[in-house]
């Protein structure tokens, strides 16, 4: 049987967690929807580690905490652990007062199989009503600054009032298509990751940081994704896996080279001796501009937050989110509202340059981190990134008034990491700070 796209009100182009998301929201709110993705079968989804506002986003899919749990695809992550090579470590957790009145914050997040999730988001969207269109969209084509069709590997050319590009990072269609300013941040990253049988059970998410001395951290994670899988993944520079290549190393001795230097790896990096991790690489950016008179930019195709930040999942659904109620409130009109697509791209570049510049300033780079201590530094990332995201899903800015205070609030914290990097780096250097607590 033959999809007719004749009568679609929105092309969706990608079906990952921003792509899905939104097709729901869409359907939902009584719009057309043809969601287009290649074959997925052997994708590797990562963002495995969620953060304190992602479980109410997920609910609002039909995906409450509780499912997710009770059917295996998540498990509790109640704190994140920053370990470092010499023992040392911290917990973060969040503090108990969030969970009284007025901010009844829940203290429980999840990690996810997200190969189990996706799977489920798409069932949920497919059943509001849909259509699923597995391709690969090679071209699309505009018009002063407006989306007119696109085109697929399959010969399908596809015409509707209003688009979403939810690509991806990699191909970022809309933003390439019409030339987006961005906004890069650190170096081009490398992650690498298996799955292995968890040994035990675990509530919290572990960051093993390799971090002594100025030079840019690389760091090893630990996330239960369901109760008898553990998934390890390596991140560093591309600079600093392609010097290991250059000396003769392949990806899978990288790999186990990394797990080996943690004594609570060790184990995995023996029996990773046959296996070959899944590999990608990335860059952490985001574009400006993220809309036009009838199409927006979602997800990792507007903004690629840094995985250590735990912020991809819900940046992903929020974008979903503002970005579909645009469209729905918009549905007769000829176009989209000029000033709440504006607004829309301010808030997702204001939040991705808050969470990346943060983590690269206090985290990645050597001055902040090497003066006060990482454990440290992990502090004066952590409190305010999770109260920012608090905030958010509290306020949930959308005007004029709330979208410029926060975006100020946001730049005024980036302005103090800024200072303090700044400082740091032109004091004298400390003694390798990062092996203390």
């Amino acid at each position: 049987m033959t999809n007719d796209f004749s009568q679609i009100d929105v092309t969706v182009v990608g079906g990952g967690l921003a792509g899905m998301a939104a097709a729901f929201h869409l359907a939902k709110g009584g719009l057309r929807v043809v969601c287009i993705e290649p074959e997925t079968a052997n994708r590797d989804p990562v963002g495995e580690s969620l953060d304190w506002s992602a479980p109410d986003l997920l609910a609002a899919l039909g995906l409450p905490m509780a499912r997710l749990l009770d059917e295996g695809f998540a498990t509790y992550k109640r704190h994140v652990t920053l370990r470092l090579r010499s023992g040392a470590f911290e917990h973060y957790e969040p503090s108990d007062w969030l969970a009284r009145p007025p901010f009844n914050v829940e203290l429980r997040t999840i990690h996810v199989d997200r190969t189990k999730l996706d799977a489920a988001l798409r069932d949920i969207a497919i059943k509001a009503g849909v259509l699923w269109l597995r391709d690969k969209v090679v071209r699309v084509e505009g018009s002063q600054h407006t989306v007119t069709s696109v085109v697929t590997q399959g010969g399908a050319q596809i015409s509707s009032q209003w688009y979403l590009d939810a690509s991806g990072s990699t191909a970022s269609l809309f933003p390439r298509l019409f030339n987006l300013p961005a906004y890069e941040f650190g170096p081009k990253k490398v992650a690498m990751w298996d799955y292995f049988p968890a040994p035990l059970p675990l509530e919290g998410t572990t960051l093993n940081a390799d971090c002594e001395g100025p030079f840019y951290m690389s760091w090893v994670w630990q996330i239960p994704i369901n109760p008898g899988t553990i998934s390890v993944g390596y991140v560093a520079s591309g600079e600093a896996i392609a010097d290991k290549r250059r000396q003769g190393m392949s990806l899978p001795n990288i790999f186990r080279e990394q797990l080996d230097n943690f004594p609570e790896l060790r184990p995995f990096a023996q029996s990773a001796a046959e296996v070959s991790p899944r590999t990608t690489s990335f860059s952490c950016r985001a574009y400006g501009n993220t809309n036009g008179p009838n199409w927006l930019v979602i997800g990792e195709s507007a903004a690629m937050v840094d995985p250590m930040t735990s912020n991809g999942v819900t940046a992903a659904l929020r974008h979903a989110e503002e970005a579909s109620k645009i469209i729905v409130i918009s549905r007769n009109d000829r176009q989209l509202p000029w000033l709440s697509r504006r607004l829309y791209s301010r808030r997702v570049l204001y939040m991705a340059n808050f969470f990346n510049s943060g983590i690269e300033k206090i985290i990645y780079d050597w001055p902040v981190r090497n003066r006060i201590g990482a454990l440290r530094a992990g502090d004066v990332y952590t409190i305010p990134a999770w109260s920012m995201n608090n905030i958010y899903s509290r306020i949930r800015p959308s005007g004029i008034v709330s979208t410029f205070l926060f975006g100020a609030f946001l730049t005024t914290l980036r302005f103090a990491m800024n200072l303090l990097y700044f400082f740091c780096a032109r004091s004298k250097p400390a003694a390798p700070a990062c092996a203390t607590s």
